[in-house]
């Protein structure tokens, strides 16, 4: 349903805050994953928002799920940190990430507060671990090249300011946005956490400035696109034209949609030496984490119980 359209539920219902939620494999997976967690008999329903859309929608859709009796809580993807903006006063707690990086993943309650977290700092260094060997940054010098400077990108970066010792940071993160907003942000942030990482910030307002980027980093380079660009709107943060670093990697943070970025990434795999990664990994953490606490129930982020909601998710992939 649209923001526009909300109404209440007649059962335990958990909200997905999105763009295009309807299209997500998580409307399939959700329903046997709380039956394999005994969560018990819970719906799950999309509320569909413009990009950036109006500060009135999104707090219209936080007092819904604050005051609607059936709403156990939600997620909330692309608007985190516009509904934050918009709605922090509608909150009666939120976690460390939230205050510091101004957004929310996580919207849950407990004992008649309405609780806000930002679980991507967690859910994206476990998609990077999964992917990126250990020692990789510290054996190869590579870089790390940030195509984005939303909140996906900002979580990232924090997890390697905050959960990361100095030898295991790439030797260099590039950050390009084609917003001097975006960016001075996550400058802003970065000031308060930041070790001693070597942080660069590009405006990037088109497609060439974005690829003369990525075509001066050192080889080994991982390349990540966190713009949304393929899932949320259409095209590439990259044009054709652009040279992947050699023996590197491409992560395209999105598991679906028109994926322009990771066909690109994939154009090149084999004469370029890439290694080519999607969204999906990342999909699966984001939303286990938020789940976890929503239902305040522990779920591992790795061993049996770990593989057998993979398996459930592959399976409605």
């Amino acid at each position: 349903m649209t923001a526009a359209g909300l109404k209440g539920a007649k059962e335990p219902t958990f909200y997905f805050v999105g763009v295009t939620t309807s299209k997500s494999s998580i409307i399939k997976i959700f329903p046997r994953w709380t039956r394999q967690l005994g969560l018990g008999e819970v719906n799950i329903e999309g509320i569909d928002c413009g990009l950036h859309d109006q500060p009135e929608v999104y707090r219209k859709v936080v007092s819904f799920i604050k005051g609607e009796p059936n709403s156990i809580g939600g997620l909330v993807t692309t608007h985190k940190m516009d509904l934050l903006e918009a709605a922090r006063s509608q909150f009666e707690y939120l976690d460390p990430y939230a205050e510091l990086l101004g957004e929310i993943s996580s919207i849950s309650k407990r004992g008649g507060e309405l609780r806000g977290h930002a679980k991507d700092p967690i859910s994206s260094g476990l998609a990077l671990e999964a992917f990126v060997p250990a020692g990789y940054w510290r054996r190869t010098g590579a870089e790390l090249c940030i195509l984005g400077a939303g909140g996906s990108s900002l979580a990232l970066s924090c997890y390697l300011m905050k959960q990361k010792s100095r030898d295991e940071w790439p030797a260099r993160v590039v950050v390009t946005n084609r917003s001097p907003r975006r960016l001075a942000h996550m400058k802003a942030v970065h000031e308060k956490i930041n070790p001693g990482l070597n942080v660069e910030y590009v405006l990037a307002e088109s497609a060439a400035a974005n690829d003369a980027v990525v075509g001066a980093l050192k080889p080994g380079s991982l390349v990540a696109n966190a713009t949304g660009l393929g899932k949320d709107a259409e095209g590439s943060p990259l044009s054709d034209a652009v040279r992947f670093p050699e023996g590197g990697m491409a992560w395209e943070y999105n598991y679906r949609g028109n994926l322009v970025f990771l066909e690109q990434a994939r154009a090149q795999e084999e004469s370029r030496g890439l290694k080519v990664e999607d969204g999906w990994v990342y999909f699966i953490h984001g939303w286990t984490r938020v789940i976890a606490e929503v239902f305040a129930r522990d779920i591992p982020t790795s061993g049996a119980e770990f593989d057998s909601l993979c398996r459930i998710a592959a399976e409605s992939r």
